[in-house]
C-alpha cells in the first residue's frame, strides 16, 4: 500500500504526542513493506531530511502562527495529496481532519482515515473561534472518513454517544526499554538517580504543571521531601509564552525545580529511566504518550483522576483529585516515603504497557483498518 499521513508537524518527533504517535506508526508500517509518506512542516524539522527510517518526508510551508500553523499546512498537504496516487490518506487530530472531506469527495477510491486523539477545544490556549472550528473538525473526523480511529475507550464511547459511530479503538503505545540506558546525562542538570520527581509535558495550561509546582513547593516548605530531592519538568511551550513565563515566575528562588526544556534521544531516555516517580497532573488528555512511556520504563506513576489517565493505568498507578494541590502534595509524600511499594507499582505499570500498549500490535491493527476499507471499496 501507498500511505500518506497528514496533520502532524513531522517526524522524527521533536515534541508533541501526535508527532510521536505518527513516527512510531509510520516507521513500523514502512518496515512492513509499505510505501509511507509523512507531510512535515518546514518550521518543525530540517528541510534537508527527505527520508527517516524508511519513511518518505514531504516538506511543505506553513503560516507559523498559533491559529494558522496546522490548518495552512494541512490545506497544502491535502492539495498535494490530490495529485498523488495514495491508497490511504490518514489524517491526524480533529483540527487537520476538518479538511479531509476534500480528499473523500475527489479521490473516491482512496481510503480516508482520521485519528481522533483528543478533544482539543478543551485546551485553554485556544480562543472562541478556534474552539468552534475544532468542534467542526471533530464532527468531520467522526462523520466523513471511511473509518475513524480513537486512541482510548473514553473517546470511543464519546464518539458513539454523540455521533452514533462505532469508532475503531486503537490506543497509543509505548516503547519498552529492555536494556540499561545509563545516567551520565543527568550531570547536565545536577540530577542524581532516583532523587527527583519527573513530569514530561508540553507546557500548556491544561497539562496542569502549575499544580505540580505548587505541591512540590509545599513539600519543600514542610520538609516532606529529602534534602536536594528535585522536581524536573521536561518540555517547552507551544504558542504559550505567557504560561511558560508564569511557571518560571512561581518557581523563582527554588533551586530544586529544574526546567530542562524540550529533550529527545539519550537525554530524555536517561531523564525518564532514572526518575523516582512520574507525575501527570493534566486536566485533559487523549491517551498520554508520555504517561505510557513512563510506565514502559517501569516508573511508578501518579496521575490526575481524569478518565483518560485512569484508562491508561487501571490499578497499576496512583491517582489524585484533578486540580487539587493538597491531594497531589499528600500523594507525593506518601509515594516518596514508600520506596519499596513504589518500585513494585512501577513493575506493575511496566507489565501493563507490555501487555496492552505495544506499538507493533498497534501498527498491525492500523494496517488491518486500511486493508478492510480498500477491500470494501473494490466490492
Amino acid at each position: 500500500m501507498k500511505i500518506a499521513f497528514i496533520g502532524q508537524k513531522g517526524i522524527p518527533a521533536q515534541f508533541g504526542g501526535v508527532e510521536k504517535h505518527t513516527e512510531e506508526l509510520a516507521v513500523r508500517i514502512a518496515r512492513a513493506g509499505h510505501q509511507v509518506f509523512v507531510y512535515a512542516r518546514n518550521n518543525y524539522i530540517d528541510k534537508n531530511l527527505k527520508k527517516y527510517k524508511g519513511v518518505n518526508i514531504i516538506h511543505l510551508p506553513t503560516i507559523s502562527t498559533k491559529n494558522l500553523d496546522a490548518i495552512s499546512h494541512t490545506f497544502l498537504a491535502t492539495l498535494h495529496a490530490l495529485f498523488h496516487n495514495y491508497d490511504v490518506i490518514h489524517y491526524q487530530s480533529i483540527g487537520p481532519s476538518s479538511l479531509l472531506w476534500i480528499v473523500k469527495w475527489l479521490k473516491r477510491k482512496t481510503a480516508v482515515v482520521s485519528t481522533f486523539h483528543c478533544q482539543d477545544y478543551y485546551h485553554q490556549k485556544w480562543g472562541f473561534l478556534a474552539r468552534a472550528y475544532l468542534r467542526i473538525g471533530e464532527w468531520v473526523s467522526c462523520k466523513v472518513p471511511d473509518r475513524t480511529i480513537v486512541v482510548s475507550r473514553v473517546l470511543g464511547n464519546y464518539a458513539k454517544e454523540k455521533y452514533g459511530i462505532e469508532a475503531e479503538v486503537i490506543p497509543n503505545g509505548s516503547p519498552i526499554k529492555d536494556f540499561p540506558v545509563g545516567s551520565e546525562k543527568l550531570a547536565i542538570w545536577n540530577l542524581k538517580e532516583k532523587k527527583y520527581i519527573l513530569s514530561v509535558s508540553r507546557l500548556v495550561k491544561h497539562k496542569g504543571i502549575h499544580y505540580l509546582i505548587e505541591a512540590f513547593k509545599q513539600l519543600e516548605d514542610t520538609n516532606k521531601v529529602p534534602n536536594n530531592f528535585k522536581l524536573v519538568i521536561a518540555g517547552d511551550g507551544f504558542h504559550t509564552d505567557d504560561y511558560v513565563k508564569y511557571l518560571k515566575t512561581i518557581s523563582q528562588g527554588r533551586e530544586n525545580i529544574i526546567f530542562t526544556g524540550n529533550q529527545t534521544g539519550k537525554n530524555l531516555e536517561q531523564i525518564f529511566a532514572n526518575s523516582y516517580v512520574f507525575v501527570q497532573p493534566s486536566e485533559a488528555e487523549g491517551l498520554s504518550l508520555a504517561l505510557l512511556e513512563a510506565m514502559g520504563y517501569g516508573l511508578p506513576v501518579l496521575v490526575s483522576d481524569i478518565k483518560e489517565n485512569l484508562e491508561a493505568i487501571e490499578d497499576t498507578g496512583y491517582t489524585f483529585r484533578c486540580k487539587n494541590v493538597d491531594d497531589l502534595r499528600d500523594k507525593l509524600a506518601y509515594i516518596i516515603n514508600r520506596p519499596e511499594e513504589a518500585k513494585k507499582m512501577g513493575e506493575n505499570s511496566r507489565r501493563r504497557v507490555t501487555e496492552k500498549f505495544s506499538w507493533d500490535s498497534i501498527a498491525q491493527k492500523t494496517l488491518k483498518v486500511y486493508a478492510d476499507i480498500l477491500k470494501a471499496k473494490k466490492c
